[in-house]
């Protein structure tokens, strides 16, 4: 889980001129947009960055888990804190996300959050904090998913 204004164009996007002008949407809007748009689910918010070696641990187990609790309410969302935006696209051509992904290169959700990633429940509330990703944790992480799936809205 992309926001829409992360997508790749298409080739139905229209056409911008230099006349045109594109509303700037700041990575905290798009953050609140995009937790509004998945009220009631389980958040797993994740910070990450091309220079992270654990985050190339991370993705894939975290887009394993995005398909096997995304019908259940669950959903990844990541928030890239690469200053330069094309090391993030970098990253994502060797180490895919299918979750959406939000760039921050001012880190000023990093700094909302204080820089921790967390699954957070369907009340909206921070649940659980992890720093880093630890291979050794992938059970206790995924049994943190499934009891805040088990809690109904």
């Amino acid at each position: 889980m992309l926001v829409t204004a992360l997508f790749t164009a298409m080739a139905s996007a229209p056409v911008l001129s230099k006349e045109t002008v594109v509303p700037v949407i700041s990575s905290q809007q798009q953050l609140t947009d995009k937790l509004a748009e998945l009220k009631g689910q389980v958040v797993f918010l994740d910070f990450w960055a091309s220079w992270c070696t654990p985050c190339r641990k991370s993705f894939p187990w975290l887009n394993e888990m995005q398909t096997k609790y995304q019908s259940q309410g669950f959903t990844v969302l990541a928030v890239n804190l690469d200053v330069e935006h094309q090391d993030a696209v970098d990253f994502l051509a060797h180490t895919p996300a299918d979750f959406p992904i939000i760039y921050d290169p001012d880190a000023l959700i990093g700094k909302q959050f204080d820089l921790l990633g967390m699954p957070s429940g369907r009340d909206g509330k921070i649940k659980y904090r992890h720093i880093g990703f630890k291979n050794s944790k992938k059970a206790q992480y995924e049994q943190e998913i499934t009891q805040l799936l088990a809690v109904q809205p």
